[in-house]
């Protein structure tokens, strides 16, 4: 995989962005993807433990860091999680919407308790840390007109418009997150606010590597993966640089899938062996 980090131009020099769920995985990737391109980020996770370790990981590599606690399901939570850039930088311009969570069991059997974690974490938690975003760039706005306005985005995935019988929580809550970005598009570009989505498909991640731990799961994988490979975390984070960028001025309301190619895909493909 080439690096498109190594040209980072920094891009978002000045801007300052919060990433929840900032700890690992996706939401790590896209908090190195800020800062190589000169954000300003606070790491926002429930694990504050992993949030201040990975915070420190890019402080030492000479970036801006900062890390909190946070839980998304719950609101004074994300206010916090906000109200820290503020504190430590004097203003919010990005608010990326990451954390999320996935459990799995047979549609029969899954529990209330199940269904109700994942959607609240992956769509009610989106919900309250955009809102919370969204209301200090407005009071951003009001009390300097000549700010260039926030870019928020989701995270999405390619389960919100494909299925898999095993984690209906977690396919509703992506679903109802593209639904979600398209509304905050509208509501929000007045007051110069982007809201943008991506939807990744198999990411290199812990989450991944519980489902795909032999070469049969993997190779199932690869099989509707076009590309022929998992992605990285860091590729997920360069788009999300570009829909937090002036690049992406003209964009609000979109949902671009970073998948290999399996969106596009009518069929399966073989896997060459290891």
């Amino acid at each position: 995989m080439a690096s498109l980090a190594s040209a980072a131009s920094q891009r978002l020099a000045g801007k300052v962005a919060v990433v929840t769920g900032g700890a690992k995985g996706i939401g790590y990737g896209c908090a190195r993807s800020l800062c190589r391109e000169g954000a300003k980020v606070v790491l926002a996770d429930v694990d504050l433990t992993a949030a201040q370790r990975s915070a420190q990981d890019l402080v030492t590599a000479g970036h801006s860091a900062h890390a909190v606690k946070c839980d998304v399901r719950h609101k004074a939570d994300c206010e916090s999680a906000v109200a820290a850039a503020v504190e430590k930088w004097g203003k919010l311009d990005i608010m990326v919407a990451n954390a999320g969570i996935v459990k799995a069991a047979p549609f029969l059997d899954m529990t209330e308790q199940d269904f109700d974690d994942v959607v609240g974490v992956n769509l009610k938690g989106v919900f309250l840390s955009c809102q919370a975003a969204a209301r200090q760039m407005v009071t951003q706005r009001e009390a300097n007109p000549a700010w260039s306005g926030g870019a928020i985005v989701t995270m999405s995935s390619v389960n919100a418009v494909m299925a898999i019988p095993t984690i209906a929580g977690y396919n509703a809550s992506k679903g109802g997150v593209n639904g979600l970005t398209r509304s905050m598009a509208l509501a929000l570009a007045p007051h110069g606010i982007r809201v943008n989505s991506v939807g990744p498909g198999s990411i290199a991640t812990d989450v991944l590597a519980s489902v795909a731990a032999d070469a049969a799961a993997r190779n199932r994988i690869l099989s509707r993966t076009p590309m022929g490979r998992i992605g990285e975390p860091d590729e997920i984070g360069e788009v999300v640089a570009f829909l937090s960028s002036e690049a992406a001025s003209y964009m609000t309301g979109q949902v671009l899938y970073v998948d290999g190619g399996r969106l596009a895909l009518n069929y399966t493909v073989p896997v060459p062996e290891s």
